[in-house]
């Protein structure tokens, strides 16, 4: 069977590379995933999927099999923008392939995966492969705005709880097994307006702020260190002041932070630690919410805390995935960790579903001009997709 498998992921080099480039080319920003979708679905039933669906966010979802062992392989869908057009050497939406790569905005984060997600599917019922299984291929939305919001609802609303999930973003064809989890947070302080020539009379809200900025880079240097993850850090994104005009002494200060949260942290850990850093300062700390709409017209509210996870290295379907690029491809894997978050976050680090990556393409590509994914990427990571299933699942 491994050697078939191989056979045919090699066969659909070109077929997967060019189905990759056409999603490419169609735009999908967090809720505005429509088109997408709707192609995605459209190659699964054409490859024979048993059923595809979309669910009340907007994500589609394809069905193979309807044994015992449900097995998920996730890949979100939308992108991030383009950012300065002057940075990209083409047009970002015009997938192309080139040089033995695919080109284009998404092809590396995260289309990648997708694109040999459902050329696996099609390796799968081609061979008439049967076991006691249901893989489920979800190609999942908002990921970029909201990480693990996707699969928040697919679980809590759809009902959607599968033993394992395969999640697809770029590993360099690597097995991966955990990531830092992540928190955003904005602090706000207050202060009083006065007319800029005579800032005496006022309380400068951004002053107020200054040593606050100052406490947080220190609160970098010694946060906690995992052997495995790394060290958490916390870093100012962005500050804002507001005043009554450009003329007068700022009555609000706000600060975001992006928290990147290691082994061991938590939000509550995170916030007592700002809170150790605001001492002495009247401040309001909060954690914010997403609330944007789907495609789809759906809210489905979010805090923008996103969990840690780790899945041991003697799990289950850390063993399969090894057992399953020894097979198809021989020599031992490399087992490493995201240094990005996924949708991982909502999958295990909310609901406890075990989680392990293979993705096409590099970390370092995403959210980059000049985006690109290596085609033999896509044939090792279709390949590894159909052979994980049986693999997995046999071993139950």
């Amino acid at each position: 069977m491994k050697e078939d498998i191989r056979e045919r992921a090699e066969r659909y080099r070109d077929e997967t590379a060019k189905f990759l480039a056409e999603i490419v080319s169609i735009p999908s920003l967090s809720g505005q995933e429509r088109g997408v979708v709707e192609r995605i679905g459209a190659e699964m039933r054409a490859v024979g999927f048993d059923e595809v669906r979309v669910d009340g966010l907007g994500s589609v979802i394809g069905r193979i099999g309807n044994g015992k062992h449900v097995i998920a392989m996730d890949a979100h869908i939308d992108t991030v923008d383009v950012g300065n057009p002057a940075n990209w050497t083409f047009e970002p939406h015009r997938g192309h392939v080139r040089d033995g790569k695919v080109w284009g905005r998404g092809a590396a984060d995260q289309k990648g995966g997708m694109a040999s997600m459902v050329t696996a599917g099609r390796i799968l019922k081609e061979l008439g492969a049967k076991g006691d299984w249901t893989l489920l291929v979800t190609g999942t939305v908002m990921e970029e705005d909201c990480d693990g919001l996707c699969w928040d609802h697919l679980v809590r609303v759809e009902g959607l709880r599968p033993e394992v999930c395969v999640i697809t973003e770029p590993t360099g064809c690597r097995i991966y097994r955990g990531q830092r989890g992540r928190m955003e947070i904005e602090i706000e302080v207050a202060g009083r307006s006065a007319h800029g020539s005579a800032p005496e009379r006022g309380v400068n809200a951004i002053y107020k702020m200054a040593p606050v900025v100052a406490g947080l880079e220190k609160l970098n240097e010694r946060l906690r260190r995992d052997e495995f993850l790394g060290k958490g850090t916390v870093v100012v994104s962005h500050i804002l002041g507001d005043g009554p005009s450009l003329c007068a002494v700022a009555d609000r200060c706000r600060t975001y932070l992006d928290r990147r949260l290691t082994a061991g942290e938590t939000r509550d850990s995170a916030l007592a630690e700002i809170r150790e850093v605001l001492a002495g300062v009247e401040a309001k700390v909060t954690v914010p919410r997403y609330e944007q709409a789907a495609y789809t017209g759906k809210i489905f509210p979010m805090e923008k805390y996103f969990p840690t996870w780790v899945t041991p290295a003697e799990h289950a379907a850390v063993r399969a995935a090894e057992r399953t690029y020894r097979g198809l491809f021989g020599g031992e894997p490399l087992v490493d960790k995201w240094t990005f978050s996924t949708n991982g976050v909502a999958i295990m680090g909310l609901h406890g579903i075990p989680c392990v990556g293979f993705g096409p393409g590099y970390e370092e590509q995403a959210h980059a001009p000049d985006e690109w994914c290596p085609v033999e990427h896509l044939v090792q990571a279709a390949a590894f997709y159909a052979g994980f299933v049986g693999e997995y699942a046999e071993a139950q």
